[in-house]
């Protein structure tokens, strides 16, 4: 970047979700997870930032093996439908299986926000997030959702967010990740442990 070229500010800029619980395949979860970030810039996705990987139980529990995950901010102004995409195709190279809702993965990469952006609209992301768990199990969206519908619940996607991005701002509940990660009950946070 050239001197005095302004960036994307860093309150816009995408979070993602990073996770794996291969144990076989490409060295396992850690290598994996750990690649991410180059695999991501050779898809036109350059990582901003990233947090330490974390173990984390696998959920739900009894699901397989347990997960390795991480978050990154990408420093890329492409709309989020081409974001999506690119993930996709990144999940793809890495032998993602999609036929199994919450099975095991061999590379996860979740978009889960974008600034400020809401999609489709308030009201349909506020219908996903007041879903209720027996229907999460069976129920996805056919179109994009934005902020993702879970980030409240998961700290195991909230715990490496808030190393990156603690001051990110859910545009519908007002609350920061620092303030969500407060909220999760702590038996669910102690069992989150950073592996380095």
């Amino acid at each position: 970047m050239s001197q005095g070229e302004s960036r994307t500010p860093l309150e816009t800029l995408p979070l993602v979700a990073v996770g794996s619980n291969e144990e076989d395949r490409f060295g396992g979860a850690v290598a994996i997870v750990r690649a991410a970030a180059s695999a991501l810039e050779l898809a036109g996705l350059p990582v901003r930032t990233a947090s330490r990987l974390y173990h984390t139980p696998c959920f739900p529990a009894g699901n397989g093996p347990d997960f390795v995950n991480a978050a990154v901010q990408l420093d890329t102004d492409l709309p989020p439908k081409e974001i999506l995409q690119r993930l996709h195709s990144v999940e793809d190279a890495y032998g993602r299986n999609r036929a199994q809702r919450w099975g095991p993965r061999t590379l996860d990469l979740d978009l889960i926000a974008a600034g400020d952006t809401v999609l489709p609209d308030p009201k349909t992301l506020q219908g996903w997030i007041d879903l209720p768990f027996e229907r999460q199990r069976e129920e996805a969206p056919k179109q994009m959702v934005i902020p993702h519908p879970r980030l409240q619940d998961r700290a195991f996607v909230l715990i490496p967010l808030a190393e990156i991005a603690p001051e990110w701002t859910h545009p519908l509940s007002g609350k920061t990740v620092a303030e969500m990660v407060n909220d999760l009950p702590d038996e669910e946070k102690q069992v989150i442990r950073p592996l380095d």
